[in-house]
């Protein structure tokens, strides 16, 4: 089995179109690549040090967590039966006190739910909060990270509807959450070997720029599975001035797309 890939990216920057794409092309290479998934970040928050002490995994909570907005792509409902599984029997043995590394036991719950697949992925947006666990829990995984200009991120959010309380109501708002989630971007990537994560442009990705980029990273033709990438909305022209520091840092996602390594650029500033 590859390393698994984690598709990085803020709210409203195009990763789940990306997301179902790669999920197509994973199952026809016989893996899977789930969309918004999450196990890994409800991981994070329901077993701790401190439950496994007591004997205590809540799989029920996590299981909730799983199934309040299901997980999409290609075979995800067979990967949640097996995430449940998985689930039931972390908790059993942390009943019987076996079991007394959480991030151990996270490791062997991945391993049940996405074991015996030729490669698998995941997206979840909220992992970019979470990327210290992510690389403990996950050491071998690399990371395919989309970046979109943050003005069209925060008209973005501004138009996104249903239910989601979370999302900012202004545009001063928007554009600082943007800044947050990729400034945890930016500090993790200066830890990681230049081989195991790519920046990809959502622009560029919708004219078929980003093609190549991709299948060398990835090591399977994606071609055509990428062709209905496009933007929701017509092309609006840039807002001719951000925020000073949001514009500083949307340069320096962008030089990071740049053969050059991140680690150069970002010691330089």
């Amino acid at each position: 089995m590859t390393a698994p890939v984690f598709l990085l990216g803020a709210q409203r920057s195009g990763t789940t179109a990306l997301a179902h794409s790669l999920g197509n092309a994973f199952r026809d290479a016989g893996g899977l690549f789930t969309v918004n998934g999450k196990l890994l970040y409800l991981l994070e928050r329901w077993i701790t040090s401190a439950d496994l002490a007591a004997r205590h995994v809540r799989a029920d909570e996590i299981l909730h967590g799983l199934r309040r907005r299901l997980p999409q792509g290609p075979g995800s409902e067979e990967w949640l039966a097996r995430a449940e599984t998985a689930l039931r029997n972390a908790s059993a043995r942390a009943a019987e006190g076996s079991v007394t590394d959480p991030v151990a036991l996270s490791r062997d719950i991945l391993s049940d739910a996405y074991g015996g697949y030729a490669r698998w992925g995941e997206k979840y947006n909220e992992y970019l909060l979470s990327l210290d666990y992510l690389v403990r829990t996950v050491p071998e995984a690399r990371y395919l990270v989309l970046i979109r200009s943050p003005d069209q991120v925060a008209r973005s959010m501004l138009r996104w509807s249903g239910d989601r309380p979370w999302n900012p109501r202004s545009t001063r708002a928007a554009l600082a959450k943007w800044a947050h989630w990729n400034t945890q971007w930016l500090a993790f990537a200066r830890t990681l070997p230049r081989d195991t994560y790519r920046v990809i442009r959502y622009d560029a990705l919708c004219r078929g720029e980003e093609t190549q980029r991709l299948e060398a990273f990835l090591q399977m033709e994606l071609g055509a599975y990428l062709t209905a990438i496009r933007p929701r909305h017509s092309p609006e022209d840039e807002q001719p001035s951000l925020p000073p520091e949001v514009a500083r840092l949307w340069q320096r996602l962008t030089d990071s797309h740049t053969p050059a390594t991140l680690h150069e650029r970002t010691q330089a500033l």
